[in-house]
């Protein structure tokens, strides 16, 4: 009989908006070559950038958030999964499922860590230095207590894997590093990879509605943009990304040769037209899938050290990795008119993507996993006394907040 993967998501993955779009279709492709019947639900309505799950035989259905026909749902579809797509939907679901399907593998994609993310981003909106106060938050605990009632937690780096591990004191045995999974054909120069005569102009990537993103174009145009435009004066910064809002369109400007495109269809073509990809981050988490595209197309990357996080291991980047604004200003200028430092770059970008995200390297040993705790699930979750514990109490807190909330709305 045919296993059934339920994948609940928090907004239909965007794969040309965001990389956890991408990493969400890596998952489905995963499942689908085990001959899963994949079924995804979401409470989310469909966006124009959304991807056509349908087209890969996904069937799509649309679910509601506090009402008991998700448990009918549920109990007819009987999936052998549930992955949830963010510790979020855990939270919302997480209990329904636990309740009539208690014999469910529920795997967690966190994408990244959020609670790390956003303290970063606090520390950095009060001119911090992010340390353990900004980490212990109240998102924390929500995250990290669905990380423990849940079978499995995807992590996405290893940088977040270590803090789980050595910060929140997590057992490694409901962790699993999972990076982005490419094939082995794309972590090869593609027969249209351009040259370095054949490129032009820096370009910069990344979903408006992402905070991180968003202080990036902000931190280009005011602080980095106007030191290289000053040693390059002929070269253009082309920002790409979708959602861009008037505030951010009003930052176009010819003259300084800062362009504002907004969402592009095809990531690809920009980046293999680009010399070089510029991403600043100043905070955030997880893995940067801007930075895996450039690899991609051979464009070499100037990044923070945010950015290069969890990327690289210990093998060199594909590129400058530099945090002072006059210093990252000034190798980018030196990475973008050098052509052997710029060629060499090129060659490390392939070699990262194959030694460190080649699919072959990570998907088996991930299914394996799944399949050996299909079968010895109650083993595994006897090991896990805090996640039955913080099972039950959601159970009764959760469960009896969204009874309140349907009864209460069945009556308007």
């Amino acid at each position: 009989m045919q296993p059934t993967l339920l994948v609940i998501g928090f907004v239909y993955p965007e794969p040309n908006s965001s990389a956890a779009g991408t990493r969400m279709l890596q998952l489905i492709e995963a499942f689908q070559e085990q001959d899963y019947n994949i079924t995804f639900a979401t409470t989310c309505k469909k966006s124009e950038n959304a991807f056509d799950l349908e087209s890969l035989g996904v069937n799509v259905v649309e679910i509601v958030l506090n009402h008991s026909s998700f448990d009918v749902f549920i109990k007819s579809l009987n999936p052998a999964i549930v992955l949830f797509d963010r510790f979020m939907t855990e939270e919302q679901f997480g209990w329904r499922v636990s309740e009539h399907c208690p014999d469910a593998l529920r795997i967690l994609d966190t994408e990244d860590l959020h609670f790390l993310r956003k303290g970063r981003q606090k520390a950095f909106n009060s001119n911090q230095e992010t340390d353990i106060s900004f980490l212990k938050s109240d998102i924390a605990k929500r995250e990290i207590a669905s990380i423990y009632r849940s079978d499995l937690a995807l992590v996405i780096s290893e940088t977040e894997y270590k803090i789980l591990i050595e910060t929140f004191k997590i057992d490694s045995a409901i962790l699993w590093y999972l990076p982005f999974m490419i094939p082995s054909q794309n972590c090869e120069p593609r027969l249209d990879c351009k040259t370095y005569s054949e490129r032009h102009d820096f370009v910069s990537i990344g979903n408006f509605l992402h905070p991180p993103n968003s202080d990036v174009v902000r931190y280009l145009k005011k602080d980095i943009w106007p030191r290289i435009r000053k040693s390059l004066p002929e070269t253009k910064l082309h920002i790409y990304g979708a959602y861009h809002t008037p505030v951010f369109k009003e930052m176009h400007n010819e003259k300084e040769g800062f362009l504002i495109h907004g969402f592009v269809e095809d990531a690809f073509e920009v980046l293999n037209s680009a010399k070089v990809l510029l991403a600043p981050l100043r905070f955030g988490a997880g893995l940067k899938g801007k930075l895996i595209q450039a690899m991609q197309t051979g464009t070499p990357c100037a990044m923070s050290s945010v950015a290069a996080e969890g990327m690289f291991g210990a093998m060199d980047p594909n590129g400058i990795v530099e945090d002072t604004v006059d210093v990252f200003a000034a190798r980018a200028v030196a990475l973008y008119s050098k052509l052997p430092e710029w060629e060499a770059f090129q060659v490390q970008g392939f070699s990262v993507l194959k030694n460190r995200f080649e699919k072959e390297l990570h998907q088996t040993n991930f299914i394996n996993q799944v399949n050996t705790l299909l079968e010895t699930l109650d083993a595994h979750r006897s090991q896990n006394f805090i996640g039955q514990m913080l099972s039950h109490h959601q159970m009764q807190s959760t469960k009896y907040m969204a009874r309140w909330i349907e009864a209460k709305n069945a009556k308007l």
